[in-house]
This record gives C-alpha cells, sequence and structure tokens, in this order.
C-alpha cells in the first residue's frame, strides 16, 4: 500500500473529510488500501502484551493455537458481514450514523466515554515503550501485579515518553501516518525474528516441541484467571468488539468499493493477532526458565511481563527498538482519535490542544503499570461497553422496516436525546456487567448477549415510544 494511502487512511478512520455526508463514488478505495493498514495496525505494541499474558493465565497448546484460529476468523466474519457491509451501504462514519439515531446529546456521551478509553489504551503503551527504553537505566521493570509506579526513574521516563507521543500526535497525521508506513514492516520483522530466535533458544526441533511449550496448560500465575478454550475464543472473537461489532471501523469501510474489503481485517487478525501473539508468548517462555523468573514462581509470585526486557533478550538492540516503536506507533494514533473525541464535545478548542489533553490523560495512565499488566481484562471491558452501541446500528439497519421503526429518529424526529437507545444500552450494560460481577463471569463471555439484549431492547423501545412520520 503507498504511503498516501496510509495518510489517507488513517485520517479517515478518525473521521476523514466526508463527516456528514456519504462518500461519493469517485473517493472510493479497492481492496489493496485497506490490507496494509490492518496488517500494520493490528501487529503493534498491544501484541507484546497480550502474548505473554495467555502464558500467565494456564492455557493448553490446544486452546491457545486452534482458540486464536476459531476467534479471530469470527472477529474476521464480523468486520466483513456486518461492518463492512453496513459500512458499504450508508458510507457515513460512526459518529454522524450514530448522531442521526441517537441524537448529539446522546452521541456526547458516547464520545467522553470513547475518548477516556482509547487514553488509558495509549496510556497502557507508553508503558510498553518505556519497558524499553528503562533498560539503559537499569530500571526495575514493572511486576505483573504492581498498580503504582515502582520508582522514580519509571516516572520519568513515562513522562518523557509520553510528551514526545503527545506533541508529534498534535502535530497532525502527516508525520504520525508516514512514520507508521514505515515502521510497520519493521515491526512484523521484529515479531517474526523474535519468534524464530524464541523457537531456537527453547531447543524446538519439530512441531511436537513447539505444541509441548504450553502443552495440557498449567494453572494460572498468581493473581490470574485461568483460561480455558473458549476464554481464548471468545477473548480474541471481541477483543477488538468496539471496532467490529461495535461499528468504529464503519469509518474506515465507508471509502471502500464493495464490502468484500471486509475479508482485508484477516492481515491484521492473522499477521498480529495469531502470529505477533504466539511470538510474544515464545519470548515469555524463554523468560519463564531463567533463574529470576523461577525465583518469582518459588516465591508464589508473578514472573514480570516486560516487553522490553524480553525482546532484548531475543535479538537484542533490535529488540528494545522494535519494542519502543510499537508502543509508539499504537499511542500515537490512539491519542489523536481520542483527541477527536474530545473536540466532538468541545468544537471550539483546536485540534492541537485536545490531542495535548488526551495525550497528558493518556501519560498519567501510563504511569499506573496495571492497564498494561490487567490489558486482557481492559480490553474486555473495553469492548463490553461500546460494542452495544453498534447494536442499535445493526438492529436498526437490518430490522427497521420489520420492526415498523423509523429509520434515524433522532434526526427525523429532531430529538438530541434518544431515550430508546439509552435504556435500551443502560439495561443491557447494567444486567450483564452485574452477572460478570456478581457471579465471576468472564466478562468477554457476556458481551454477546449483551450486545444482542442492546438491538432487541432498542427496536422494542421504539416501537413503543416513537411517533409516526408519514
Amino acid at each position: 500500500m503507498s504511503q498516501h494511502n496510509i495518510e489517507e487512511e488513517i485520517e479517515e478512520i478518525a473521521g476523514g473529510e466526508f463527516e456528514r455526508e456519504p462518500v461519493p463514488r469517485s473517493k472510493l478505495k479497492s481492496w489493496k488500501s485497506f490490507l496494509g493498514m490492518y496488517a500494520g495496525e493490528h501487529a503493534a505494541g498491544t501484541e507484546f502484551m497480550i502474548g505473554p499474558l495467555f502464558l500467565t493465565a494456564g492455557v493448553s497448546a490446544f486452546d491457545l493455537i486452534v482458540g486464536l484460529l476459531i476467534g479471530n476468523l469470527l472477529a474476521v466474519l464480523s468486520w466483513r458481514f456486518l461492518t463492512a457491509k453496513i459500512a458499504v451501504e450508508n458510507r457515513l462514519t460512526l459518529y454522524y450514523q450514530l448522531e442521526k439515531i441517537c441524537g448529539k446529546k446522546l452521541v456526547t456521551g458516547y464520545n467522553l466515554a470513547n475518548g477516556i478509553l482509547f487514553c488509558f489504551l495509549a496510556g497502557s503503551m507508553i508503558t510498553v515503550s518505556a519497558t524499553a527504553v528503562g533498560i539503559p537505566f537499569d530500571m526495575e521493570m514493572p511486576k505483573l501485579t504492581d498498580t503504582m509506579p515502582n520508582g522514580m526513574t519509571w516516572v520519568i521516563i513515562v513522562i518523557v515518553i509520553g510528551a514526545v507521543i503527545s506533541l508529534i500526535a498534535s502535530k497532525g497525521y502527516d508525520t504520525v501516518s508516514k512514520a507508521a508506513n514505515w515502521m510497520s514492516p519493521v515491526i512484523v520483522l521484529a515479531f517474526v525474528a523474535c519468534g524464530v530466535v524464541a523457537l531456537n533458544q527453547l531447543g524446538v526441533k519439530s512441531f511436537s516441541d513447539f505444541w509441548n511449550i504450553w502443552g495440557e496448560g498449567s494453572e494460572p500465575f498468581p493473581g490470574q484467571l485461568k483460561y480455558t478454550f473458549w476464554h481464548v475464543v471468545i477473548w480474541s472473537w471481541f477483543a477488538n468488539a468496539a471496532m467490529h461489532i461495535g461499528m468504529s471501523d464503519l469509518s474506515v469501510f465507508r471509502f471502500a468499493k464493495k464490502a468484500d474489503s471486509g475479508w482485508t481485517t484477516a492481515a491484521g487478525m492473522y499477521v498480529g493477532h495469531y502470529m505477533a501473539w504466539i511470538a510474544a508468548a515464545l519470548l515469555y517462555a524463554v523468560y519463564l526458565k531463567s533463574p529470576e523468573a523461577q525465583a518469582f514462581l518459588s516465591n508464589g509470585e508473578a514472573p514480570p511481563v516486560a516487553p522490553g526486557p524480553l525482546a532484548n533478550n531475543a535479538i537484542g538492540i533490535f529488540g528494545i527498538i522494535a519494542v519502543v516503536l510499537a508502543g509508539w506507533t499504537t499511542a500515537n494514533p490512539t491519542i489523536y482519535r481520542a483527541g477527536l473525541a474530545f473536540q466532538a464535545i468541545i468544537p471550539k478548542v483546536s485540534t492541537f490542544w485536545v490531542t495535548i489533553i488526551a495525550g497528558t490523560v493518556a501519560t498519567i495512565a501510563g504511569l499506573f503499570p496495571a492497564f498494561a499488566m490487567k490489558l486482557l481484562g481492559f480490553v474486555a471491558l473495553y469492548g463490553f461497553i461500546l460494542a452495544p452501541f453498534g447494536a442499535i446500528i445493526v438492529f436498526e439497519h437490518f430490522f427497521h422496516k420489520q420492526a415498523g421503526i423509523v429509520k434515524n429518529y433522532a434526526e427525523v424526529a429532531s430529538i438530541k436525546f434518544n431515550n430508546s437507545v439509552f435504556f435500551a444500552w443502560a439495561i443491557s450494560f447494567g444486567l450483564f456487567y452485574f452477572i460478570s460481577i456478581q457471579f465471576n463471569v468472564f466478562l468477554s463471555f457476556v458481551t454477546l448477549p449483551a450486545w444482542l439484549l442492546c438491538g432487541i431492547l432498542f427496536l422494542v423501545f421504539s416501537k413503543r415510544f416513537q411517533k409516526s412520520f408519514s
């Protein structure tokens, strides 16, 4: 994919030039414009954390290898048959589509939640980069159970990284996207190299040796949740729930010539969420054999999951650089998106300053290692909160005629707050979050039921409370 296309595509994720009108046919793009973008975006900083965290959850070889295969396929199908299909039929951004249905005031609440969650995600990526930058300074790495900053060196490094990332993001996407275009292949290459070196360090000579790295699984590390086959399948399906069933990527696929462009998400899922996760897990498997890691385990503690030292142990300085770049290329667009979400709430504030605000929040979040060390749980929560809003769009798009409701009701009725949307989301979120907490149910297990209930309640409430417009 050309540099020019990368530049345009990432701007379009955040809104693009047709924020409040359908994309004209002259601006539509072929599937090739999406392939590189998804491969690059999903082989990034988060992958260095997620792979090792699967090992801390005690997964077996079958659970991990086959579970990820199926879960990522379900994600691709969600993008292709829901997100891409609706995007090419309506050709509107997520935010404008929601505004038409929900009303401007309700979308403001969505933007606030979206922006804050983006900041926390960016903060975890600043944490990832800090574990690499801290190596030359002999910095103490955060432990898996750490929630607070562990020293002044950590605080200074995180603040410096956060300031640099925020300033670059605030300059706009030209610089960021050009850099990302060059960095993405380097990061993918680093994951491949890390995986190959780790396999050699583990003495893997055959597929059975590779399988036995995880074997039948193990007990989870102290303080971690045990993952089974279904945990892996459902979690990997909904790791990007906000983007596919949550419809965030309507803003991207509205530029696609055909819904078949949705298949290009497989590049992200199987390069990033399959190869890269497993490669990162292999790095951690090597570390677990070290005397340092064994000492932690013998004391009943979970060994640290710090991407910088893990990559450095495998491929040296290239690994350190790759981790810094991976965290940087994930945090930068995430801060930029957060800034745009905030700008929708405070439109009179310039893009520069809303991005600086988002970067400051992200940097503060990055000081607390819990966001990165609990990334599996945070990503599940992120999808659980935002995905049901996508159900509103999906159910209205496919079922408004059968349900006999007015499409884009907020726009037609000139209302700023659609109660049917709010109560559908609030009831589905509240009910299933209560079930998750009260009965200790894995949050990703209730994401789909919450999504379905939200869509159904939206149709029921709309049928009951909408006024007719002839």
